[in-house]
Protein backbone atom coordinates (compact mmCIF):
# COMPACT_ATOMS: atom_id res chain seq x y z
CA UNK A 1 0.00 0.00 0.00
CA UNK A 2 2.99 2.19 0.70
CA UNK A 3 3.95 2.12 -3.01
CA UNK A 4 0.41 2.51 -4.27
CA UNK A 5 0.50 5.87 -1.81
CA UNK A 6 3.71 7.09 -3.07
CA UNK A 7 2.90 6.41 -6.62
CA UNK A 8 -0.12 8.77 -5.65
CA UNK A 9 1.66 11.62 -4.32
CA UNK A 10 4.33 12.10 -7.37
CA UNK A 11 0.96 11.59 -9.88
CA UNK A 12 -1.10 13.93 -7.98
CA UNK A 13 2.16 16.74 -6.99
CA UNK A 14 2.62 16.80 -10.67
CA UNK A 15 -0.56 17.15 -12.28
CA UNK A 16 -1.09 20.14 -10.13
CA UNK A 17 2.12 21.70 -11.29
CA UNK A 18 0.63 21.76 -14.72
CA UNK A 19 -2.97 22.78 -12.56
CA UNK A 20 -0.66 25.73 -11.67
CA UNK A 21 1.02 26.23 -14.83
CA UNK A 22 -1.51 26.62 -17.27
CA UNK A 23 -3.48 29.27 -15.77
CA UNK A 24 -0.56 30.92 -15.86
CA UNK A 25 -0.02 30.75 -19.51
CA UNK A 26 -4.12 32.18 -19.95
CA UNK A 27 -3.01 35.23 -17.94
CA UNK A 28 0.19 35.78 -20.56
CA UNK A 29 -2.40 34.82 -23.47
CA UNK A 30 -4.77 37.41 -22.36
CA UNK A 31 -2.21 40.14 -21.77
CA UNK A 32 -0.61 39.13 -25.18
CA UNK A 33 -1.23 41.49 -28.34
CA UNK A 34 1.72 39.37 -30.75
CA UNK A 35 0.59 36.95 -33.02
CA UNK A 36 4.13 35.04 -32.89
CA UNK A 37 3.80 35.51 -29.47
CA UNK A 38 0.34 34.17 -28.73
CA UNK A 39 1.06 31.28 -31.15
CA UNK A 40 3.86 30.12 -29.09
CA UNK A 41 1.69 30.26 -26.08
CA UNK A 42 -1.00 28.44 -27.56
CA UNK A 43 1.77 25.69 -28.43
CA UNK A 44 2.51 25.89 -24.92
CA UNK A 45 -0.70 25.53 -23.53
CA UNK A 46 -1.58 22.18 -26.02
CA UNK A 47 1.42 20.68 -24.82
CA UNK A 48 0.77 21.21 -21.36
CA UNK A 49 -2.67 20.47 -21.04
CA UNK A 50 -2.35 16.69 -23.23
CA UNK A 51 0.70 16.13 -20.68
CA UNK A 52 -1.54 17.17 -17.57
CA UNK A 53 -4.06 14.49 -19.16
CA UNK A 54 -1.64 12.12 -19.32
CA UNK A 55 -0.30 12.61 -15.47
CA UNK A 56 -4.12 13.02 -14.24
CA UNK A 57 -4.73 9.38 -14.65
CA UNK A 58 -2.52 7.81 -12.87
CA UNK A 59 -3.24 10.33 -10.00
CA UNK A 60 -6.87 9.39 -9.92
CA UNK A 61 -6.41 5.90 -10.91
CA UNK A 62 -3.71 5.31 -7.84
CA UNK A 63 -6.65 6.83 -5.52
CA UNK A 64 -9.29 4.35 -6.43
CA UNK A 65 -6.76 1.90 -5.78
CA UNK A 66 -6.13 3.29 -2.33
CA UNK A 67 -9.89 3.81 -1.18
CA UNK A 68 -10.79 0.52 -2.37
CA UNK A 69 -7.75 -0.88 -0.60
CA UNK A 70 -8.41 1.23 2.64
CA UNK A 71 -12.28 1.46 2.42
CA UNK A 72 -14.05 -0.57 -0.33
CA UNK A 73 -12.83 -4.00 -0.30
CA UNK A 74 -14.34 -4.48 3.69
CA UNK A 75 -17.47 -2.47 3.22
CA UNK A 76 -15.80 -0.20 5.83
CA UNK A 77 -17.59 3.11 5.94
CA UNK A 78 -15.87 6.39 4.94
CA UNK A 79 -15.06 9.28 7.73
CA UNK A 80 -16.35 12.31 6.69
CA UNK A 81 -13.21 13.85 5.83
CA UNK A 82 -12.97 11.14 2.85
CA UNK A 83 -16.31 12.25 1.89
CA UNK A 84 -15.39 16.25 1.83
CA UNK A 85 -11.74 14.88 -0.15
CA UNK A 86 -13.57 13.47 -2.82
CA UNK A 87 -16.14 16.11 -3.38
CA UNK A 88 -12.94 18.53 -3.82
CA UNK A 89 -11.19 16.01 -5.98
CA UNK A 90 -14.16 16.41 -7.97
CA UNK A 91 -14.07 20.11 -8.16
CA UNK A 92 -10.19 19.67 -9.35
CA UNK A 93 -11.30 17.43 -11.89
CA UNK A 94 -13.72 20.17 -13.07
CA UNK A 95 -10.95 22.73 -12.79
CA UNK A 96 -9.05 20.97 -15.13
CA UNK A 97 -11.92 19.91 -17.89
CA UNK A 98 -12.42 23.94 -17.37
CA UNK A 99 -8.84 24.40 -18.77
CA UNK A 100 -9.93 22.90 -21.68
CA UNK A 101 -12.52 24.87 -22.18
CA UNK A 102 -10.18 28.00 -22.01
CA UNK A 103 -8.18 26.49 -23.97
CA UNK A 104 -10.02 25.82 -26.52
CA UNK A 105 -11.61 29.76 -26.66
CA UNK A 106 -7.92 30.63 -26.97
CA UNK A 107 -7.33 29.04 -30.05
CA UNK A 108 -10.84 30.14 -31.41
CA UNK A 109 -9.81 33.48 -30.49
CA UNK A 110 -13.21 33.82 -28.10
CA UNK A 111 -11.82 34.76 -25.08
CA UNK A 112 -13.66 37.85 -23.13
CA UNK A 113 -11.83 37.59 -20.03
CA UNK A 114 -9.14 39.87 -18.73
CA UNK A 115 -5.88 39.16 -17.64
CA UNK A 116 -6.96 39.95 -14.15
CA UNK A 117 -9.57 37.35 -14.02
CA UNK A 118 -7.38 34.66 -15.30
CA UNK A 119 -5.30 35.99 -12.50
CA UNK A 120 -7.66 35.02 -9.77
CA UNK A 121 -8.42 31.72 -12.25
CA UNK A 122 -5.01 30.96 -11.18
CA UNK A 123 -5.28 30.62 -7.60
CA UNK A 124 -8.37 28.23 -6.75
CA UNK A 125 -5.93 25.21 -7.33
CA UNK A 126 -3.94 26.17 -4.52
CA UNK A 127 -6.99 26.77 -3.09
CA UNK A 128 -7.54 23.04 -3.48
CA UNK A 129 -4.58 21.87 -2.98
CA UNK A 130 -4.40 23.25 0.39
CA UNK A 131 -7.95 22.24 0.99
CA UNK A 132 -7.37 18.72 0.50
CA UNK A 133 -3.52 18.35 2.42
CA UNK A 134 -5.56 19.46 5.58
CA UNK A 135 -7.96 16.98 5.16
CA UNK A 136 -6.05 14.52 4.45
CA UNK A 137 -2.86 15.21 7.21
CA UNK A 138 -5.30 16.69 10.22
CA UNK A 139 -8.56 14.50 9.57
CA UNK A 140 -10.74 17.28 11.26
CA UNK A 141 -13.88 14.90 10.96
Amino acid sequence: MLWIKALHIVFVTSWFAGLFYLPRIFVNLAHETETIATERLLLMARKLYRFMNILALPALAFGVILWWMQFGAYGIKMPGWLHAKLALVLLVVGYHHACKRILKKFENGDNLRSHVWFRWFNEVPVLLLLAIVVLVVVKPF
